[in-house]
């Protein structure tokens, strides 16, 4: 983390947490660290739960708090369980828009031009679920086939998650 951005620490609860329709372990930021990190402005952060690293989206809540949305990856990962009490060091991200792309991902827009402007084109966030979309993927064909079909509708101007219209 870097000594100019600002960083905060605090203690939260694991807790569940997370849209309705995808329920799953979160943390919650209180507002007056929301504050100490630049407010509304900071969308993304990175950082430790328990010492283990993070980089992750603060996503809004009403009351003005936002929290972070910790995947069951990452709770086996790092040894998190539902209500334990963490220890949160976080500092906005001081690159927002990166992605940590898949090798095979990485490989093929490097190979295929047409699909690497298509990528370009994408907000952050569709980027960042491509690369979950492959990394998710169990078998390296499995992994590979993912990687083909969203090479191809990137490559024709498609959705990468929707099947081309004949």
């Amino acid at each position: 983390m870097s000594d100019s951005a600002p960083t905060a620490t605090f203690t939260a609860l694991l807790e569940p947490g997370g849209p309705s329709f995808m329920p799953t372990q979160i943390v919650i930021v209180p507002q007056d660290v929301v504050a100490s990190l630049g407010g509304s402005a900071t969308r993304r952060v990175v950082g430790t739960l328990n010492g283990f690293p993070i980089r992750l989206g603060l996503l809004p809540l009403n009351s003005g708090e936002r929290y972070l949305m910790v995947n069951k990856d990452t709770c086996k990962a790092a040894g998190l369980r539902l209500g334990q009490q963490l220890t949160v060091c976080l500092t906005p991200d001081p690159t927002p828009d990166a992605v940590d792309l898949p090798t095979e991902l990485a490989e093929g827009l490097a190979e295929w031009p047409e699909a690497a402007a298509g990528f370009q084109r994408l907000t952050g966030g569709m980027k960042r679920a491509i690369a979950y979309h492959i990394n998710t993927a169990k078998r390296p064909e499995t992994r590979l086939n993912r990687t083909m079909q969203v090479l191809r509708q990137l490559a024709t101007g498609g959705h990468p998650f929707r099947a081309p219209k004949d």
